[in-house]
């Protein structure tokens, strides 16, 4: 598989001041390199800032969650036509954080992806294990219930994007072997053909969890990685682009 997206996160991270972040990396990225997509996905504030920093250039711009209605009576979210109409084009849904900290389903997530899609946003859906679902050797299994509850019906393979998080590799420094990353890469890849059949290659899945400029170039050569959604390394133009380079 030739295309590769680097997505950052950055998560509850950045004010005015920061967009000299996405200014720099929409600089560098320029008019882009080959099938790899650079894309910062932003805090609400933003995102309609960030889409301005990075027009006339490849680097496209993403939110980091929305709600599954277009509109109404929930104060403080944001739909994903919002996002859409600030200048998005992604959109994160189903992140552990989001998962944890604000009870999200993997039918909340689904009907979040489907708001993405309705929106003409790509929904960038997240999946990953716990340490102790790890330790206890129920990773796939996690994982492909995951992926069946959150994947909405009547998608078709090109139109989302998995990251996959072991959840205790998120921020914490640790990083999953590339063994253990290939096995469950490997695992979803086939889940996806079992479920879209030939077409299931067409599915990018990326790692996330804790990759840097340091590991980049190794995870990224491992077999079905096809990309990061890179949370701290993101912050930071310069370790963003060495990350976007290793994926050149």
């Amino acid at each position: 598989m030739s295309r590769a997206l680097i997505a950052g996160n950055w998560k509850m991270n950045g004010l005015k001041a920061s967009l000299s972040q996405v200014e720099a990396v929409a600089a560098a990225v320029g008019s882009g390199h080959g099938d790899v997509t650079a894309l910062l996905c932003l805090p609400a504030t933003l995102v309609a800032a960030g889409s301005e920093s990075a027009e006339g250039t490849a680097l496209r711009i993403g939110g980091e969650t929305c709600h599954h209605n277009v509109k109404g009576a929930h104060t403080g979210d944001i739909s994903a036509e919002m996002l859409a109409d600030a200048g998005a084009s992604h959109v994160i849904v189903g992140h552990s954080e989001r998962r944890a900290d604000h009870g999200e389903s993997d039918a909340v997530v689904s009907a979040q992806a489907s708001a993405a899609l309705a929106a003409s946003l790509v929904p960038i859906i997240c999946v990953g294990e716990s340490l102790a679902e790890r330790e206890a050797g129920r990773t796939l299994e996690r994982i492909e219930s995951q992926l069946a509850g959150s994947i909405p019906d009547g998608v078709g393979a090109a139109d989302f994007v998995i990251a996959y998080e072991p959840i205790w590799a998120i921020g914490t420094g640790k990083v999953a072997s590339t063994e253990q990353i290939a096995e469950v890469h490997g695992a979803i890849r086939a889940w996806l053909s079992g479920r879209f059949g030939a077409s299931g290659v067409e599915t990018l899945i990326l790692y996330g969890g804790s990759m840097n400029p340091a590991n980049a170039a190794e995870i990224l050569a491992v077999d079905n990685v096809n990309g990061g959604l890179i949370g701290g390394a993101s912050l930071k133009a310069e370790d963003f682009l060495s990350i976007y380079r290793a994926a050149i």
